[in-house]
């Protein structure tokens, strides 16, 4: 059989028995990915556009970061009392207000506030995606859709970030108003297409529902595990887009060469997350999440000896590896954690984690760079990555090998809602 044959093979076996309303989300995700610029070029649009520090680059991040601490807990909660579908138009139309404004204002407090705004909206739509993923695809298909939908992330990504580096150096205003078209054409997309999938709610469920509180997640030791270490993880991978634009700023490059170097990032996933996913399928998940963790902080401490363009995109190719694996293996272990009748809450706690990160990171990274130099901060990437790959090795140890979601009945675990409104 021809190298061809397998590889038409395989795609197919990778996207094939996935319902239709599944791919109606990942076009909505491909096509917000594909407009995204804000979060990925914040940091030079205040530094070398607007001519501020690296700390106050890094204290209009924390604020974007704040405002999704804030929304991800409330999102969570809207997702399983309100329902996905209206949580995810909410969040979309807001966050389409909201970047559009960001692009007009110009006084540095006025900037900082409309960030904040912008992590609130962006950050809601997190938990209503995972959970009506979730909803919709059988457990048994859940990494390879989550795969997928993170194969979409960065197929837009690829395009967007090459795209946003030559549009910033035109007009950065442009790129905020695409943002905010785009993800006008995602609400839409969600508005036509997609029904509601949470599942259907008898007395029973419902009362389940009104037992499941924050304080229940809190309560949860195992979870609050996973996400105590997705947030080691994610304040890593946040470098991309604060701690690595602000470094080869300083360095003499240009948003071009930041736009390029960082795109290989996209375009690596988008090449390998397919047949990766195929390896790591029916693998240990243990073992998967600790060698993603290490990878991930020395990818980032590789960036300690980068002087080009390519060797930058060179340590972007370690770190890659590192997201191609953890995301659908950590995303998959959240979901097998968080029972259905709980689901938003628990995805909203997760979110979480990432949204502390995008809190902290900038902070970090300004600081670290402002005073010490850029190398300081590779180096506590490597160590951090080095504390996840330990904890993940513990916690894993510790669970069970599988279990079912506790107190929900097979029927009402698959069974959604077929409201459209």
């Amino acid at each position: 059989m021809s190298a061809v044959v397998r590889a038409r093979r395989a795609v197919r076996e990778t996207v094939s028995g996935l319902p239709p309303a599944f791919w109606w989300l990942w076009t909505s995700t491909l096509v917000n990915r594909l407009g995204a610029f804000v979060a990925t070029f914040m940091a030079l649009y205040l530094t070398l556009d607007r001519g501020y520090s690296a700390t106050y680059a890094g204290l209009v991040a924390a604020l974007h970061g704040l405002g999704g601490v804030i929304s991800s807990l409330g999102a969570g909660v809207m997702t399983d009392r309100l329902g996905r579908r209206p949580t995810l138009l909410v969040a979309q139309v807001a966050t389409a207000l909201s970047v559009a404004a960001l692009g007009f204002v110009h006084h540095p407090v006025a900037i900082a506030a409309v960030a904040f705004l912008v992590g609130m909206a962006s950050n809601a739509s997190r938990p209503a995606v995972q959970a009506m993923m979730a909803d919709i695809v059988r457990p048994e298909d859940r990494i390879r859709a989550f795969s997928l939908n993170y194969w979409a992330i960065n197929l837009g990504f690829a395009v967007s970030s090459m795209a946003a580096g030559f549009i910033a150096e035109y007009s950065y205003l442009a790129g905020f108003l695409i943002e905010a078209a785009m993800t006008l054409v995602c609400a839409v997309v969600v508005f036509v297409k997609l029904p509601e999938s949470r599942p259907v709610r008898s007395a029973e469920t419902v009362a389940r529902e009104n037992s499941v509180s924050l304080g229940t997640v809190l309560r949860d030791g195992r979870f609050m595990s996973v996400v105590g270490l997705s947030f080691l993880i994610a304040l890593i991978f946040q470098q991309a887009s604060v701690g690595l634009p602000v470094a080869m700023g300083e360095a003499g490059f240009t948003p071009a060469d930041y736009g390029m170097a960082v795109a290989v990032n996209g375009v690596l996933i988008v090449a390998l997350q397919i047949p990766v996913t195929r390896f790591i399928q029916h693998r240990d998940p243990g073992r998967l999440l600790v060698i993603s963790s290490v990878l991930a902080g020395y990818g980032f401490g590789l960036t300690a000896f980068a002087g080009s363009v390519a060797v930058f995109a060179l340590t972007v190719c370690v770190w890659t590896l590192a997201e191609i694996v953890n995301a659908p293996t950590q995303t998959g272990l959240v979901v097998r954690l968080s029972p259905v009748h709980g689901r938003g809450r628990y995805q909203g706690m997760y979110t979480m984690s990432w949204s502390v990160a995008a809190l902290v990171a900038p902070l970090m990274s300004g600081f670290v760079i402002d005073r010490f130099g850029a190398e300081w901060l590779w180096a506590a990437c490597a160590v951090i990555g080095s504390v996840a790959g330990l904890g993940y090795g513990l916690l894993m140890r510790r669970l069970p090998a599988d279990e079912p979601t506790a107190g929900v009945s097979k029927e009402e675990a698959v069974r959604p809602e077929v409201s459209a409104s």
